[in-house]
């Protein structure tokens, strides 16, 4: 389909003895699209924002610092699709369209708060990790580059002595 959505299906090659809690890396995996789509940056916060209430898209818009109309239309409809999203237009001039989250999608932002709560219990280490990350990197590339240099000065001995 042109928004970035295919039809549902099953994933091939899975029968009964299939381990559903296992994260399938199929690309024409059902799950996977899913989970694709609710865990996009957007929808997470479309989710966040619609939680016990209704917003306009204006509102949305203005809240979601970063997002374009457009990737707030498509992410609108991909969950109203899904059935996470309600999308309520009222018959007044100007035009009035509010969204909401279903049934569906509330359960959705629950398992999303318990992602958040795990995140800020988490930030620290996470941060320390980091660091610790770049601070290694940083290093193995001064010592790439110090050793490139070592070579090359070698090298310059090297040909140096042949002239």
């Amino acid at each position: 389909m042109d928004d970035g959505t295919q039809r549902a299906h099953v994933c091939p090659g899975t029968d009964e003895d299939y381990e559903v809690l296992q994260w399938d890396t199929r690309e024409d995996c059902e799950v996977r699209q899913i989970l694709d789509r609710v865990a996009d940056k957007w929808s997470l916060l479309v989710i966040a924002l619609l939680d016990r209430r209704s917003l306009r898209f204006t509102e949305l818009r203005r809240k979601i610092d970063g997002i374009s109309q457009r990737m707030l239309t498509v992410t609108l409809r991909q969950l109203e699709r899904d059935g996470l999203v309600r999308r309520t237009v009222h018959p007044v001039v100007p035009p009035r369209v509010d969204y909401e989250l279903t049934a569906l999608g509330a359960t959705l932002h629950d398992t999303i708060r318990s992602l958040v709560t795990w995140t800020e219990q988490h930030q620290n280490e996470i941060a320390t990790a980091r660091a610790a990350y770049d601070a290694r990197v940083e290093a193995e590339k001064e010592a790439a580059d110090q050793e490139a240099a070592e070579r090359d000065a070698l090298a310059r001995e090297v040909l140096a002595g042949r002239r």
